[in-house]
């Protein structure tokens, strides 16, 4: 399976990839595992912003989720130089920013996790949790951050 022909498919445009935002790697690897930072809700230089259950829906949130998936595989590809290399997604971690009454954080999280499998296929499943918090570096919505086993 080519990875970048089920970005194709999929609709999938790697942007840039972000810079770290504070005293650490983006990518780091250890063995055959590459631990990717924490990457945001910030859409092409758009920081999407606000607390699910508040000001933003879980419907917009799932696209914030998302979005921060396609900027895993943009560190992903900086790092490796071919996402190929990438054998399966291990594992992801997903924040979200909501009101203190808000518990649909794996249902936002799902919008990360749609977006490893459609690319990876069965080797996108992953381990996952999902934690809520009041709030999230720059106001951001969502912030997922991912092991991935390579070759």
């Amino acid at each position: 399976m080519d990875i970048y022909e089920n970005l194709k498919k999929c609709g999938i445009e790697l942007p840039e990839k972000l810079n770290a935002a504070g005293l650490y790697k983006p990518v780091n690897q250890t063995g055959n595992l590459i631990f990717v930072s924490g990457q945001g809700s910030m859409d092409r230089g758009k920081n999407l912003t606000g607390r699910v259950g508040v000001n933003v829906t879980v419907e917009e949130a799932q696209y914030a989720a998302r979005v921060c998936a396609i900027n895993t595989l943009s560190a992903l590809e900086s790092y490796l130089g071919n996402l190929n290399r990438v054998k399966r997604c291990v594992k992801i971690l997903g924040f979200v920013a909501g009101a203190d009454d808000f518990t649909e954080q794996a249902k936002v999280i799902n919008g990360a996790s749609q977006v490893f499998i459609d690319v990876f296929g069965e080797e996108g499943r992953h381990a996952r949790s999902a934690i809520g918090t009041n709030s999230l570096p720059l106001g951001l919505t969502v912030e997922v951050e991912s092991i991935f086993e390579i070759v």
